[in-house]
């Protein structure tokens, strides 16, 4: 059987483009979670610097990830927030316990 993938994905925006990106990160909520694999697809927001964001994902297998990572709305989303995101970590896990 294949392990679940956990990707954990941090998002620094330029502080005037918070509202931007964060329009754009929502687009993808609904139509990620109705997507084949995905188990769980959160997004979250600094309380702290608002311009940071996290999104905490569960998949059922990394192949179902990546072609989630390969769609057009997500290719759209970072065609519409390019230049406005500032950095970007994605860390793929195994949750271990």
């Amino acid at each position: 059987m294949m392990s679940k993938l956990t990707i954990v994905a941090n998002i620094k925006v330029k502080s005037d483009k918070i509202d931007l990106v964060k329009t754009e990160l929502l687009k993808l909520i609904d139509i990620t979670r109705a997507e084949e694999g995905c188990l769980q697809y959160d997004l979250h927001q600094d309380n702290e610097n608002p311009t940071n964001f996290l999104f905490y994902e569960n998949w059922e297998s990394r192949e179902l990830w990546q072609k989630h990572m390969s769609n057009q709305h997500v290719k759209d989303c970072m065609a519409a927030t390019e230049g406005a995101v500032e950095a970007f970590t994605l860390n793929q896990m195994t949750r271990i316990a």
